[in-house]
């Protein structure tokens, strides 16, 4: 179990941050033969990108329902995801999908990109383990100087 930090908390947002969602939903529950490689394609993706930092992602959440599931995630820049996204791993999952599923309605994907300025976000962690933007960049006490929404979008 992760470790709870009791009282309120933000992150650092010093720096341009890149949050990326991405997911599939199961479109027809009885074509596992379709949609289970999808699932299964992330999985080795999440570990390269854990154990090399270099690439420039920072963090993840994941969030799984009955036949959606979501992932959100953190990059240092849009270069950093877009080279990424040429790399031999993701480009031999995304060949898979193509060949394997294609336009089978099946299994959907999705992805959608913001690019969020710095001093442009914020947040709040109330009684929480370090989590979401905190885990990607840096998990700080809220204090007078930064104990509101407006304050922390502009400190």
């Amino acid at each position: 179990m992760r470790k709870i930090f009791p009282g309120r908390y933000t992150s650092e947002n010093q720096e341009e941050i890149v949050v990326f969602l991405i997911g599939m939903r199961i479109n027809k529950i009885w074509a596992i033969h379709k949609w289970l490689p999808v699932f299964k394609a992330m999985p080795p993706m999440i570990h390269e990108l854990y154990m090399n930092k270099q690439l420039g992602f920072l963090s993840m959440e994941n969030f799984i329902g009955f036949k959606t599931t979501l992932m959100v995630q953190y990059w240092r820049s849009e270069d950093d995801l877009m080279n990424y996204a040429k790399g031999p791993k993701h480009l031999s999952a995304w060949r898979a999908f193509n060949k394997k599923v294609g336009n089978n309605d099946a299994v959907g994907i999705y992805h959608e990109t913001f690019i969020v300025p710095k001093k442009q976000y914020e947040c709040f962690y109330g009684n929480m383990p370090i989590f979401g933007l905190a885990k990607a960049t840096g998990h700080k006490l809220i204090h007078s100087g930064n104990n509101s929404a407006k304050k922390r979008l502009h400190s």
